[in-house]
Parts: structure tokens; C-alpha cells; sequence
């Protein structure tokens, strides 16, 4: 378990807490203010500097310590992600009062492209959405939210994991829970910021197990894996199988989608 759900989760998995879906998270002034800012200023500004901390790592593979506990920190605080798998999305989508579909912030700050894979939740009559601005898009204006029901919205989300999208869940401002995100480590600024080692989000919940038994060999779930944390290992016999190196396993569970043999499954940690 990680320390998120330690502190937000009453020792259990902390967006399964009752606790982070109450009535009265709307009502903390600081919340609505960060919301209405949030597009430009953690987003924009947040892919602005990801290009330069990307260049520093990339001359010095590492980036300074204090630089790297301030940027957890505060994500932390304010806008904190961790990995989830399809079954998990499942239930906290079906536990949402409202889900709205909007365009991925981080893919029109990278290059002014709407994907819409992003998806506002809210658990209470009022629509935390709403406070956005969304003039951060251009003229997209409220034409921004596609107002889903649970049931549509879990079907895209599928959809988008069998198009090699992993699912993370997000606060706005933190233990608020307000959205998820079904992206790559290629667009998305939580995952991207995950190569220079600086965990702006957590591992999931769950680790990838092979059944050596069922396992071919045949490399797709490696090809896949956007962790980089499959590989071949020999077993008896001279056969090749799937590894999965736990200590970079996130738990998304795409290798699990893409294996055709059935082969690998997700244990909780």
C-alpha cells in the first residue's frame, strides 16, 4: 500500500474511503479557487517547465533532490495521481453522481490536439466542473463537457484501454477526488514526469502476475508494457516466458488486455 492511501485511506486503498467522496469538499474556498486556475497554471505551466527538466535530465540523468521533493510534495497536496485498473475504474465511475467527458489538458498544452479522454467526476449535486475555466481550450467554450452516463462512460474507458491507455485517477487538491485520465506516458505530464524519477503519481494497487503455464512467449504484453517492466526469462525446458519485474510494474493491467492466451492476471499488493 502506498503512503497516500496511508494518510488519505484510514489504512485502506484511499479512493475506496467514503471519507474523500463527502458532501462538504466543495465547500473549502482554496478548492474552488485552484479548480478555476487549474488548466493554466498546473497544467499549462506544468508542461512549459516539464520541456526544461527534461533537457537537465537529460545532460545529468538526474535532477536536483530538493527540486524533485518540492514537485512531489506538491503534487501531493494539490493535484496527486496513482494508477488504476479497468475494475477499479468500474467502481468509482458507478459511485459518481455525475461524469462529464473533456479534452486531455495536457495533450493541447503539448500541441493543441483534442483527445477527449479525460473524464470529471463528481459525487454530490454540485459539478465540480463547472468552476473550470475553460478558456484554457480556446473557443471550445461548455461545448468542452459531454455530460455521459456511468455506463457510457466505463465503455469508452475500455475502449481506450484496449487502444493502450492507462488509467489513473486524480485529485484537485488533495484528498478530493475529481477525475480520470486514460493516456500514455508519451502525452500524459503525471506519467512523462515518472522518467526523470519524480513520482507525481503512485503505483497501483495491484502487480502483474504470469501463469508460466499458459504464457507463449510471444512478446506482446513486453511490446506493451508502458513501465518498461516485462521482459523473457528461460524456464525449463529452454521455453521463453514473460517476467514481470515488480519493483516497475504499475498495475494498469494493459499487459493483462493484451495478452491473447490468458496468461497474466493482477494480484493486490
Amino acid at each position: 500500500m502506498c503512503d497516500f492511501c496511508t494518510k488519505h485511506g484510514d489504512g485502506k486503498i484511499w479512493y475506496k474511503n467514503a471519507k474523500n467522496y463527502a458532501n462538504d469538499l466543495m465547500a473549502d474556498m482554496r478548492r474552488r479557487d485552484y479548480i478555476h486556475s487549474f488548466l493554466d497554471s498546473t497544467i499549462g505551466d506544468g508542461i512549459a517547465s516539464l520541456g526544461r527538466l527534461e533537457t537537465i535530465f537529460k545532460k545529468k540523468k538526474k535532477l536536483p533532490a530538493r527540486l524533485v521533493t518540492a514537485m512531489v510534495e506538491k503534487a501531493k497536496d494539490e493535484h496527486y495521481g496513482q494508477v488504476v485498473p479497468i475494475e477499479d475504474v468500474r467502481e468509482i465511475v458507478n459511485k459518481a453522481a455525475t461524469v462529464a467527458r473533456m479534452p486531455c489538458a495536457c495533450r493541447w498544452a503539448a500541441d493543441k490536439k483534442e483527445v477527449r479522454c479525460c473524464y470529471a467526476v463528481s459525487y454530490t449535486p454540485e459539478i465540480w466542473h463547472k468552476n473550470l475555466d475553460m478558456s484554457y481550450f480556446g473557443s471550445i467554450g461548455d461545448d468542452g463537457f459531454e455530460t455521459l452516463s456511468q455506463r457510457d462512460a466505463i465503455v469508452q474507458m475500455e475502449d481506450l484501454e484496449q487502444a493502450g491507455a492507462v488509467h489513473t485517477i486524480w485529485t484537485m487538491v488533495t484528498p478530493f477526488i475529481g477525475a480520470i485520465c486514460n493516456c500514455t506516458q508519451k502525452e500524459c505530464l503525471g506519467l512523462r514526469t515518472l522518467s526523470m524519477h519524480v513520482q507525481t503519481l503512485a503505483k497501483g494497487e495491484y502487480i502483474a502476475a504470469v501463469d508460466t503455464s499458459l504464457c507463449t512467449g510471444c512478446g506482446l504484453c513486453e511490446e506493451t508494457c508502458q513501465f518498461h517492466a516485462i521482459s523473457d526469462q528461460m524456464v525449463d525446458g529452454g521455453e521463453t516466458v514473460a517476467r514481470v519485474d515488480r519493483n516497475k510494474c504499475y498495475g494498469c493491467g494493459l499487459c493483462r488486455s493484451t495478452c491473447q492466451e490468458g496468461a497474466i492476471n493482477l494480484e493486490q499488493v
